[in-house]
This record gives C-alpha cells, sequence and structure tokens, in this order.
C-alpha cells in the first residue's frame, strides 16, 4: 500500500483542520492495516499523535487529547485526523503510518503535510 498524506496549512491557533490519508497504489483499501498519525516538530523528535490499535480502539498522545479525533470513513480508503483547538505547539510536519496488525513497527509511511499554527 502507498499513503498520501493531505490537508495541512497555516492556522490561527484556536482554529481547525483536517488531515487526510488516502491509499493509492495497488491497495485501495486500508482494512487490513492498523494506521496512526505522527508528527515531527523541527528539532523534536517524532512522536504519536493519534492512532488505531490491532482491536479498533483508539490511542492518543496526552498532549492532543480531546482536541484531536482519528477516524475513518466507513470503505476504510481513507483515515483522517480532525484536529481542532490548534496550538502553536501543534506546529509539525504530520506523518500518516500503517502497519500490519501483528507487527509492532510502522513499515508504511505517507510523505508528510505540514501544519503551522500561528499564535
Amino acid at each position: 500500500v502507498q499513503l498520501q498524506a493531505s490537508g495541512g496549512g497555516l492556522v490561527e491557533a484556536g482554529g481547525s483542520l483536517r488531515l487526510s490519508c488516502a491509499a493509492s497504489g495497488r491497495t485501495l483499501s486500508l482494512s487490513s492495516y492498523v494506521m496512526g498519525w505522527f508528527r515531527q516538530a523541527p528539532g523534536k523528535q517524532r512522536e504519536l499523535v493519534a492512532a488505531f490499535t490491532a482491536s479498533g480502539a483508539t490511542h492518543y498522545a496526552d498532549s492532543v487529547k480531546g482536541r484531536f479525533t482519528i477516524f475513518t470513513d466507513s470503505a476504510k480508503v481513507t483515515v483522517y485526523l480532525q484536529m481542532n483547538g490548534l496550538k502553536p505547539e501543534d506546529t509539525a510536519v504530520y506523518y500518516c503510518a500503517a502497519r500490519l496488525p501483528h507487527i509492532g513497527q510502522y513499515n508504511v509511511w505517507g510523505q508528510g503535510t505540514l501544519v503551522t499554527v500561528s499564535s
């Protein structure tokens, strides 16, 4: 599977953005994969922001709980990250990633989309 992330941009603090991650190539469904969103801010390590577990539950970093939501469309072709109440510290390149349920590491990555939150 190949992943295509989009939806980043410049937004004022308190605003919202919705990121999308679509499957492309020979595989158009993400139903066989466990999906997650990561981000990397300048000078910082990449961190997990939100993800599905293998059982379909959701997991969020403490810094985004209550503000971000990960969800998929009914066909499981696209995974979204709804980001509300954005803060300047959310500024980063956001990546979607996929892994197979029995593999712990994410091994398929999208190209990243830049989110900039102005104060």
